[in-house]
């Protein structure tokens, strides 16, 4: 049945349906393909100015044929160049003319280094050392320590506790309990395990725990080992003493969240005092410290050094990129010599052009970063001359769209080289991504920055009464009539809350 099912259905030669046939073909496509060296391209746009500082630092360690250049040797090349003879220095500014084109051509397709044309090595390359090095002769008698030696190491919340331990009369068998409860306590000052916990972990009971918890809180700074806001502050009325600090600790006792809203008269009435008693004490509690511990802090200051700097020159701005502190590379002469050479084997030639290759990669991307950080932040300071010249109320609505087509960029070049870049201006440091705010329509149909309207609250509020403060509500009727800005109540308080502003309940004050 099945056979001759097969022959009606196929006819007398069934095909071979088993057969393959390999064939070629031509086929011509594009293919976007990220490069290495776009990729470190990429990776430098983004880098803040400590992050790449500390990225040359790397490269210099790891790259032999990567060199600082000595600002002597640089200098001395300078004063030997003004010497020359005017038919060389004319050759050398045509050589600097073609370098920005030249440098382009870093290496071949075969993935042999190809030096660029008119290359101007003298840029780049110092004037050659030995390997031994030159080293200042000490000086007898300098049996100084070394510099790292000499520094201070700042005194530690925990180290000033344990001082404090060491001279407590705290029995040497609680000593163990006394340093646990210190090794818990963070930098502001608070307990962050419970007494539980710590009787757990040392096999005792939560009553001796507690017991000398409260001897470590007649410690200094006054108020430490408190485990919330409410123990720290009564912790330190209780240091006060006397009829001052009884009442201290009862108003923070029983109305602390009266006196946060500023009700005063139901403190008044509740502790049958008077009003102006109730404002006193709001001023004692205010020089109360809610963060004692924070006197004691280990952590250094991050000061900002800007990548950018503009300067007013009559009318115009001038754009200067800051460039102190950042390592100049240069190619070692040693290594560059050395490929030139016959002498050297195959694997050895391999290496030193790799690391030529890559030297060259990364002096080209560091100037590309620079040009266009430097292009970007013109472009920004022609959007935003108002700014520059009246203020914040006149910071003009931009997106990184704008900059991208005033400078023929990708949207995401300008938003890597604008993250973590600093510009110090006549009116203060702001970081790059500050001038790029959304916009908010007014009653003209032209927009307005959402930072002049940042603004415009923090006016408004600090000029208000503050027996009877603006509501959000009030606020928003203010923009519209005043300022034309088109705004919903929700978004004037988020932008409050951005600036750190508390609501209308909480600043009002009676007296």
């Amino acid at each position: 049945m099945g056979p001759a099912s097969t022959e009606r259905r196929w006819g007398s030669d069934p095909p071979d349906i088993m057969a393959l046939e390999i064939k070629q073909s031509m086929r011509l496509s594009q293919q976007l393909v990220v490069t290495p060296q776009l990729q470190q391209a990429i990776k430098l746009l983004q880098l803040s100015r400590l992050e790449l500082t500390t990225l040359i630092q790397k490269e210099l360690v790891d790259n032999p044929c990567l060199e600082e250049e000595d600002e002597e040797s640089e200098t001395e090349r300078i004063e030997a160049k003004e010497e020359s003879q005017g038919e060389q220095h004319e050759k050398a500014k045509d050589e600097d003319k073609g370098h920005e084109h030249a440098t382009d051509e870093v290496g071949s397709k075969d993935g042999e280094l190809k030096e660029p044309v008119n290359f101007d090595w003298e840029n780049y390359v110092g004037t050659y050392n030995s390997p031994g090095g030159n080293y200042e002769k000490v000086r007898d008698g300098d049996d100084l320590p070394s510099f790292e030696n000499t520094l201070k190491q700042s005194e530690t919340l925990q180290d000033h506790l344990l001082w404090q331990l060491g001279l407590a009369d705290i029995p040497e068998k609680d000593h163990a309990i006394a340093e646990e409860i210190i090794g818990n306590i963070n930098d502001d000052g608070y307990l962050q395990s419970s007494v539980e916990e710590i009787a757990k972990q040392l096999n005792t009971t939560p009553e001796e725990v507690e017991l000398i918890l409260k001897k470590i809180q007649e410690f200094d700074p006054v108020g430490v080992g408190a485990r919330e806001v409410k123990e720290c502050l009564l912790i330190q009325c209780r240091h006060m003493g006397g009829d001052e600090g009884m009442l201290l600790a009862k108003v923070i006792e029983e109305h602390l969240g009266d006196l946060e809203r500023h009700n005063f008269k139901q403190i008044a009435k509740s502790l049958n005092i008077s009003m102006e008693r109730v404002v006193e004490i709001e001023r004692v509690v205010h020089q109360l410290d809610p963060k004692p511990g924070r006197g004691y802090s280990s952590a250094q200051p991050q000061y900002i050094t800007p990548d950018v700097t503009i300067h007013k020159v009559g009318e115009d701005y001038v754009v200067v990129l800051n460039e102190d502190g950042l390592p100049k590379l240069t190619i070692s002469p040693l290594y560059r010599r050395a490929i030139l050479g016959e002498a050297m084997g195959t694997q050895t030639k391999d290496y030193i052009q790799d690391k030529l290759r890559q030297a060259l990669w990364l002096i080209k991307s560091i100037h590309q970063r620079q040009r266009t950080l430097y292009r970007v932040t013109k472009s920004i300071v022609k959007f935003q001359k108002e700014f520059f010249d009246k203020g914040v109320a006149f910071l003009r609505p931009m997106v990184l769209k704008d900059v991208a087509e005033d400078i023929g960029m990708h949207e995401s070049t300008i938003s890597r080289v604008t993250t973590n870049k600093y510009l110090h201006t006549p009116r203060g440091l702001f970081e790059l991504k500050y001038f790029f705010n959304s916009s908010l329509a007014t009653k003209d149909g032209n927009g307005v920055a959402s930072e002049s309207v940042k603004e415009n609250i923090q006016k408004l509020i600090a000029q208000e009464s503050t027996a009877q403060p603006l509501s959000d509500q009030e606020i928003t009727k203010i923009l519209k009539e005043q300022h034309h800005v088109d705004i919903a109540r929700r978004t004037v308080a988020k932008y409050r809350e951005i600036l750190g502003i508390l609501p209308s309940s909480r600043r009002r004050r009676q007296i």
